[in-house]
């Protein structure tokens, strides 16, 4: 508890000082307040009287008042130790070190003999002024290299020592703002404007809302800043980047949407250059570049992208989604299934189960053969399409063209065969491919009537028919030489072809 002083007085005044002495030891403070108040107005020359409320004032936080009653005491006896003591205090609650030390320098060079008991306080205000320095020139450094977490740390370190002081809590507001702390940014800066009218701590506000893309009222708050401060350059300049940003993102959008993907892509990978600090935006950013580059074949870049997109935001559901599916067009199955686990760990709605289970579909199905590939087509080939890359394919690996390489080769060629003959089995059959695509009945695939269960031989004779040599065979195919006949395909009759 502040010190009080007790000075006879007149009757009056002297009563209301001690019920004021009385109501501060009570820890009434307002009351204790009002008391020497009145005390003040019936003996206003009474230096006591204006140092008493001082400890009153302190002990409510209220340090302008308290510096303020504490500069009086001073002033009408400039040898009241604790008036200076309290003055000293109050700087240092309010931020104002170098004043506090000022006060400090001047006690220590009163003629007047100090106490045992101020000489402690004095060296304890010394130590405190000297932290408050130390702290403040170490936040100040912080920030001119952009490192936020530490300038964050010495401001939460000048508070402790001057709670009083506005300055470091909005700056200490705006640090956490761009380390990402929101919530903890946005309280600091709102408890500041509860109490006064500040456009510093608006302007965290507003950068707390630019920073999770709430561009409308991050722009509303910025307005509000250069109205109070209109030469506030940071809002200036925050506000041009809102502005920009949220007109090119809009812009993106509305290409991908008519289907200009390219155009979509450069104007994402522009918007990406205009604030690297906005990360939760740029996170989004990223992964609608990845969408546009799934659509341009842009595979790995678009995987990329997503990968920073996640860095940016842990969080980001879409993200991870989004590069699960890209992984799965990249063959990469089970680093997609991972991704999918994790969302729906953290968060198990049912959309999410959905993505799990076709991820996990998706990874069985491509334990099979991928007749696609085997034929060298998209997933969306046509018919017609499916039907020309089997023919080529087919004439290439025939058994018959290769009955004079070695064993090892013959035996590559035939395998290649049979499987491209299965996958035109299957893909060539409409019922069939749905069940393919769909990962329908997997478990049936290699028995009897299934997808494996096929003669390619008969697949190629209905095409090329049983004679007449292989389309582009070898010179001389159905010459009138003797020809060899190729039994693949099985007994019972293969389809037999000329090669010379």
């Amino acid at each position: 508890m502040a010190d009080t002083d007790v000075e006879m007085k007149p009757c009056d005044a002297e009563q209301k000082k001690q019920e004021g002495n009385d109501f501060h030891k009570k820890k009434d403070y307002k009351s204790a307040i009002k008391s020497y108040s009145e005390a003040i107005r019936l003996d206003p020359e009474n230096f006591s009287l204006f140092g008493n409320r001082s400890a009153s004032y302190m002990m409510l936080g209220q340090y302008t008042s308290a510096l303020e009653d504490a500069k009086l005491s001073t002033s009408l006896n400039s040898n009241f130790i604790k008036g200076y003591v309290r003055e000293i205090k109050c700087h240092i609650a309010l931020g104002q070190a170098a004043a506090a030390q000022n006060i400090e320098q001047k006690v220590l060079n009163l003629d007047a003999n100090l106490s045992a008991d101020d000489k402690r306080t004095l060296d304890e205000c010394g130590k405190q002024i000297a932290a408050l320095t130390a702290h403040e020139a170490k936040a100040r450094k912080a920030i001119e290299v952009d490192d936020c977490r530490t300038a964050a740390y010495y401001f939460e370190q000048c508070s402790k020592f001057a709670p009083s002081n506005t300055s470091y809590k909005v700056l200490r507001a705006e640090c956490l703002a761009m380390l990402g702390k929101f919530t903890d940014a946005n309280e600091l800066a709102s408890e500041v404007v509860r109490k006064e009218t500040n456009a510093d701590a608006i302007f965290v506000l507003a950068l707390c809302n630019y920073y999770q893309d709430n561009m409308e009222k991050a722009i509303k708050l910025l307005a509000e800043v250069l109205r109070l401060a209109p030469d506030h350059t940071k809002s200036r300049e925050t506000h041009k980047k809102v502005k920009k940003l949220s007109k090119m993102k809009e812009e993106g959008n509305e290409a991908f949407k008519r289907g200009a993907y390219q155009k979509a892509y450069e104007i994402y990978s522009e918007a990406l250059s205009i604030d690297p600090h906005n990360k939760i935006t740029n996170a989004k950013l990223y992964c609608n570049r990845a969408t546009t580059g799934s659509k341009l074949k842009k595979i790995e870049d678009s995987i990329k992208d997503c990968d920073k997109a996640i860095q940016l935001d842990e969080n980001y559901e879409k993200a991870f989604i989004r590069r699960a599916a890209l992984l799965q067009e990249d063959g990469r199955y089970e680093e997609a299934v991972r991704d999918c686990e994790h969302v729906y760990k953290k968060n198990p709605n049912p959309t999410n189960k959905r993505h799990l289970q076709e991820a996990k579909l998706e990874l069985k199905k491509s334990k099979r053969k991928d007749y696609y590939k085997l034929l060298g087509v998209e997933k969306t080939a046509t018919e017609e399409e499916i039907k020309k890359a089997y023919k080529k394919l087919a004439l290439v690996h025939h058994p018959d063209r290769h009955q004079a390489d070695p064993e090892e080769e013959k035996a590559e060629h035939e395998r290649k065969f049979k499987d491209i003959g299965e996958a035109y089995s299957v893909l060539s059959d409409q019922n069939k491919r749905h069940r393919y695509d769909t990962g329908q009945d997997l478990e049936d695939m290699d028995g009897p009537g299934g997808f494996h269960d096929v003669d390619p031989s008969q697949i190629f004779q209905m095409f090329f028919g049983g004679g007449g040599g292989v389309p582009g065979g070898h010179p001389g195919a159905g010459s009138g030489r003797s020809h060899r006949h190729s039994s693949f395909g099985g007994p019972g009759g293969g389809v037999h072809f000329s090669f010379g």
